[in-house]
């Protein structure tokens, strides 16, 4: 039986929150907290960050696709991204730590996700100078696809219902904690580390090609135009939702009957959810809660 079919089995009760070192976390990433800090990073590994559902495997597929799309074609259609490119904090027996996943990954340089904030990524990263890639999504847009998320993954905290799931978000009572702590504390890391290229979520619906050289650029990399013309053909929303090695249909904790994991990876979704009032509400929240004047979101494009 697989390690996959193993899991379906165990039936596993929702985790519940509870504070880390200042920040709200699950067991399944605080587990193997010391393997994890202990990590050796290598001077040419990727780490691939972001808050929860704000474009990680989106940046996964295409980092993928630039190193690996033309040596290793057969990949993309045989290994799922999250084999491709181990979340390292994850621990989830019988399944392979990411931290082990990452020992074993044949392939250089490696990809790594990460949800962690700043503050908990392994001090060997930032030692190796590694480089990192953030992606950072809207707080509207984000916190919507996270309760979507919620309700359709049972190892993540039971979501309740929209209204509590809207003020939990506000208040930073969410797996890895705080929306606000988590792109600004990333921002701030960016003004004294060179090597974090910090992206977001709309530029990428806005301008795939565009982001794809930037990033291109920031990597030393120089595909061919029509290398960067295939890769952003086929990271296109609607293809990866299709792509079964792309949207997590192969993981059995996540009940698809509910909501895919890829729902619509949309700029302004969060229309359909928030309340005018709940608009005002988190509006005159985020006024407050936002210190970063140079970081600068777009609700709508």
């Amino acid at each position: 039986m697989s390690m996959l079919a193993e899991i379906d089995k165990l039936k596993l009760p929702r985790p519940e929150l509870f504070d880390f070192h200042g920040v709200q976390m699950i067991h399944y990433f605080t587990d193997n907290w010391e393997a994890v800090q202990n990590f050796q990073a290598r001077p040419d590994d990727i780490l691939i960050a972001t808050y929860p559902k704000a474009g990680t495997t989106w940046v996964s597929c295409i980092l993928d696709l630039l190193y690996f799309g033309q040596t290793s074609p057969e990949r993309q259609t045989s290994i799922p991204i999250y084999e491709r490119v181990p979340f390292l904090e994850m621990f989830f027996p019988p399944i392979l730590s990411g931290a082990d996943q990452l020992e074993k990954l044949p392939t250089t340089p490696r990809l790594i996700k990460t949800h962690f904030p700043v503050q908990f990524v392994p001090k060997s990263f930032w030692e190796q100078n590694c480089r990192i890639i953030y992606v950072a999504r809207n707080p509207k847009d984000n916190m919507v696809s996270y309760f979507h998320f919620d309700c359709m993954n049972c190892v993540e905290p039971d979501p309740g219902d929209w209204n509590s799931f809207f003020q939990r978000f506000m208040e930073g009572k969410m797996v890895f904690g705080s929306w606000y702590d988590h792109v600004s504390g990333w921002w701030k890391k960016k003004q004294t580390y060179s090597n974090i290229h910090y992206m977001f979520f709309e530029d990428l619906v806005e301008d795939t090609g565009r982001e794809i050289d930037k990033l291109c650029s920031f990597l030393g990399l120089s595909p061919s135009a029509e290398v960067k013309q295939q890769i952003t053909g086929e990271v296109q929303f609607d293809n990866m939702k299709k792509n079964s090695m792309a949207n997590y249909s192969t993981i059995p904790v996540m009940n698809f009957k509910i909501s895919p994991f890829m729902r619509k990876g949309k700029v302004g979704d969060w229309k359909e959810h928030l309340t005018v009032a709940q608009n005002e509400e988190f509006d005159k929240d985020f006024r407050n809660k936002m210190k970063e004047p140079t970081l600068q979101f777009r609700t709508e494009i």
